[in-house]
């Protein structure tokens, strides 16, 4: 049984469908690559996923339980975990703080707040730094590691080296690995196509709301993934027409 399953899922902004029909699974421990260009609704869709978007149609199913009509706190308590884009830590605490409010109604598991900083080891000397003053690459680590305090069974990673150096990036990578060597359950939405693949065992690209492409990583190729991600398929399917 699939531990996430999305069944027709739509989401929309007034009038505006921004996921449209959409439908994937995925198992414990699976790393999905969300890829798509800006505009393809991946972050609406991990919105709709964590609750914390309406759905307009369609279901959420975790561990086999429709949570469509449960709210985002809720979700939390279940093991749906998200780090949204921008990171949107509490600026004024530090990072201990940040970590130990996510960590006063956490499920029990393996992630606790020594567990957390091993595997974010970056961001053990800034403890008692506040988070608004971190550099943007400590920002997203105390954001990814905020969110494990809630011992998620599915983390959802929006854009996580977004705006980041490359240096950053890199920490922040292979903390992620740490986290995927522990069997951590993660739907990543990634521009950097590259890094996506690296890490993910399966892949899905949206255009326009829509889902063109997903399949296993090695079952699809680059090229293929790139004419879905461009919407080339479509132009081509149209032009036969």
């Amino acid at each position: 049984m699939s531990l996430l399953s999305v069944k027709a899922l739509d989401a929309r902004y007034g009038l505006l469908k921004a996921v449209r029909s959409v439908s994937f699974s995925c198992n414990q421990g699976d790393v999905v690559a969300l890829v798509g260009a800006n505009g393809a609704g991946k972050t609406t869709l991990l919105r709709t996923i964590a609750g914390v978007h309406p759905v307009h149609g369609g279901h959420v199913v975790f561990d086999g339980y429709d949570i469509t009509a449960i709210r985002a706190y809720k979700r939390v308590g279940l093991g749906i975990a998200m780090v949204p884009e921008g990171r949107r830590l509490f600026g004024g605490m530090t990072v201990e703080e940040n970590l130990e409010v996510a960590g006063m109604r956490a499920r029990k598991g393996q992630w606790n707040f020594d567990s957390v900083l091993d595997a974010f080891p970056q961001i053990r000397p800034k403890l008692k730094s506040l988070a608004g003053q971190l550099s943007g690459g400590q920002q997203q680590a105390v954001s990814i590691a905020r969110a494990l305090m809630t011992n998620p069974r599915l983390l959802l990673l929006d854009e996580i080296s977004l705006g980041l150096s490359p240096i950053a990036v890199d920490q922040v990578y292979q903390s992620l690995q740490t986290l995927i060597s522990a069997g951590t359950t993660i739907v990543l939405v990634e521009q950097d196509l590259t890094r996506a693949l690296a890490v993910s065992k399966r892949v899905i690209c949206m255009l326009e709301g829509n889902i063109p492409l997903q399949g296993e990583r090695d079952d699809v190729s680059r090229e293929q993934i790139m004419d879905a991600y461009f919407g080339l398929a479509r132009s081509q399917e149209q032009a036969n027409h």
